[in-house]
């Protein structure tokens, strides 16, 4: 049995992909403090790392982290509301694919960090 939504292609394929990415973003910010937190923090890095950066490599390394941030909170809300759209009972392989969600979130925050301290350290400091 063939998939019946995945027979669209070309410019119809990209065009409904990109509204349901639209719609995913949508859905994240209204319904994700975390997202909305760190979109927020994205808003700011991405114009500063234009000024702290030093050569387009390092810009693009602190363009991206907040980048892979937003990404990874992404993925930890589909992940959470998928579960939750299973069963909201309280169960030991629930919690554990919510933590690991959680800890990639936290990994991809500690890697931002240290970007942009590392960044800033080298713009002011050397």
């Amino acid at each position: 049995m063939t998939n019946p939504h995945k027979g669209r292609t070309g410019l119809d394929r990209v065009m409904r992909a990109t509204g349901y990415s639209m719609s995913g973003l949508v859905a994240a910010y209204r319904g994700e403090s975390a997202f909305r937190q760190e979109f927020w923090l994205a808003a700011v890095l991405l114009p500063l790392a234009f000024w702290v950066g030093r050569g387009w490599v390092e810009t693009v390394l602190l363009i991206g982290a907040p980048v892979l941030v937003l990404t990874v909170e992404l993925l930890n809300s589909g992940l959470e509301a998928a579960i939750d759209r299973v069963s909201f009972e309280i169960h030991d392989l629930s919690k554990r694919a919510k933590d690991l969600g959680s800890a990639a979130v936290f990994l991809s925050l500690l890697l931002c960090a240290g970007i942009w301290l590392a960044a800033l350290w080298h713009r002011f400091m050397v």
